[in-house]
């Protein structure tokens, strides 16, 4: 299997001593390019961590983290911050959008890190948000600055996009139409895509699903008839 993502015995410990706590411990797991994954846990599962980690944000204690043929744990500060710029999007439950700048604006913020950025008009219009272009945050509904947070980070053209909580702050309806733009975009761009939530109902969704507990994978299952997100129940 060609992976994309290669997590091996990977363990994330804090503190030492008597006072060591894992959060993560012997995690071993492969991800394809194109899949659409959801990672379920409960608080304190291990998924922030894992995020972290997937992102170039935090570093393994132990183990391996590979993307593609690079291993990522042996990487220095300055290869982390080329990773995070250049290969991984990054989607919040809070959109951490620039208030003061318009959606346009907040897209085009790749450009600064990130020479081989897309056009921003085309990547909003990709979210279905070429009307807004000029629209400052507080002009726009929760899902709209979603959909902007999600064009921000696509406008790098990075080859995973990490997902944390991002109907958390939604209303239903609105968080249907999210998870619809993220499906599509694993199913017809081939983007890979990771969702790491508590909401079990997003599992649907998904065509592997890989259950964190304690720090630990509980299970890892193929789901091969996913569910188009309309049909999701909440």
């Amino acid at each position: 299997m060609n992976s994309l993502i290669s997590f091996e015995k990977v363990s994330r410990e804090y503190g030492s001593g008597d006072s060591k706590v894992f959060a993560l411990r012997d995690i071993s797991f492969d991800i394809r390019k194109g899949e659409f994954v959801v990672i379920l846990g409960p608080s304190g599962a291990g998924k922030s961590t894992l995020l972290n980690i997937l992102g170039g944000m935090d570093q393994a204690s132990s183990g391996r983290v590979c993307f593609g043929d690079e291993i990522v744990s042996e990487y220095n500060d300055s290869q982390l911050t080329s990773y995070r710029a250049k290969r991984i999007g990054f989607v919040f439950q809070f959109y951490n959008l620039i208030p003061n700048l318009t959606a346009y604006e907040n897209v085009s913020l790749t450009r600064e890190i990130n020479d081989t950025s897309l056009d921003p008009d085309m990547t909003l219009s990709d979210v279905g948000l070429e009307g807004r272009r000029d629209h400052f945050p507080a002009q726009m509904s929760g899902g709209e600055q979603q959909r902007v947070a999600i064009a921000r980070a696509l406008n790098k053209s990075p080859e995973l996009l990490l997902c944390d909580e991002p109907t958390g702050a939604l209303d239903s309806e609105t968080g249907v139409h999210i998870l619809s733009l993220l499906q599509r975009l694993s199913a017809e761009q081939g983007r890979t895509v990771i969702v790491v939530t508590h909401n079990s109902k997003l599992t649907q969704l998904a065509g592997r699903v890989i259950y964190l507990r304690d720090g630990q994978i509980e299970k890892d299952e193929i789901n091969d008839h996913p569910i188009d997100a309309k049909e999701v129940r909440w």
